[in-house]
């Protein structure tokens, strides 16, 4: 299975879930668990995200969370670190010149809406 890469689209800095819907979706699926349309297309499964509280002890790992979308990770199903560093490309939506808060703002309400979707 091949996996086309889309251009990055605009969505609304404050809306924590199309920002989701938009950029993580397609691999770790609209609940979270790593079920994503191109799931299928790594060679291991994308996280369930909604056993990150879980797996830390019951407390969802927000600063880990937000320094991952800021930077990215060494998680083999996301490939090199060029992915998912959100930053940067929230970064280029806004305005580009690395000076905006809006990539902040983003990266804050992606990483909030990310602890919505934690299994109860």
């Amino acid at each position: 299975m091949t996996v086309n890469p889309k251009p990055i689209v605009y969505t609304n800095p404050g809306d924590g879930r199309e920002m989701y819907v938009t950029y993580c979706a397609p691999c770790h699926g609209m609940t979270g668990e790593g079920n994503g349309p191109a799931a299928p297309a790594f060679k291991q499964a994308p996280t369930n995200l909604t056993l990150l509280a879980k797996t830390h002890g019951g407390k969802y790992p927000q600063d880990t969370v937000r320094t991952t979308l800021t930077f990215g990770t060494n998680v083999p199903a996301h490939g090199d670190v060029k992915m998912p560093v959100w930053g940067n490309l929230f970064d280029s939506l806004d305005n580009g010149s690395g000076e905006s808060s809006i990539p902040k703002l983003r990266i804050k309400n992606l990483t909030d809406y990310i602890k919505t979707l934690q299994a109860k």
